[in-house]
């Protein structure tokens, strides 16, 4: 009875350990998915004297293989910044400046808002 005991709360502490991991492991895609977007955004920018209206501009492009899902909310439902900021003077056309994740919740390492990411 005292192993099943001691057995049950290893398992318990374990289960503990891996909701963290995991949420690391989202937070750490996310970070990478967002530096990728908005990398592409900067460079379709850049190379077509133009900002993309939309992500799909940036597949059909071939900036992106795919329009990530985001790893916190398990969508694709990234919050798009549209601002008249060029990045160069010769730039033609304003659109998309930055993607923001759409997710309202804190970060439990970090201690801020995805959206603010």
């Amino acid at each position: 009875m005292i192993v099943m005991t001691i057995i049950f709360i290893l398992i318990g502490m374990a289960i503990g350990r891996y909701d963290l991991a995991v949420q690391r492991a989202r937070e750490a895609a996310l970070k990478t998915d967002l530096q990728t977007m908005r990398g592409a955004i900067d460079n379709f920018t850049m190379d077509k004297m133009a900002a993309p209206q939309s992500l799909e501009d940036l597949k059909n492009a071939g900036y992106l293989r795919e329009i990530p899902t985001d790893p916190i909310t398990q969508q694709k439902d990234w919050v798009l910044d549209f601002e008249d900021v060029v990045l160069s003077p010769t730039q033609s056309g304003t659109g998309i400046t930055t993607s923001i994740p759409a997710s309202t919740q804190v970060s439990r390492f970090e201690n801020t808002p995805y959206s603010t990411w």
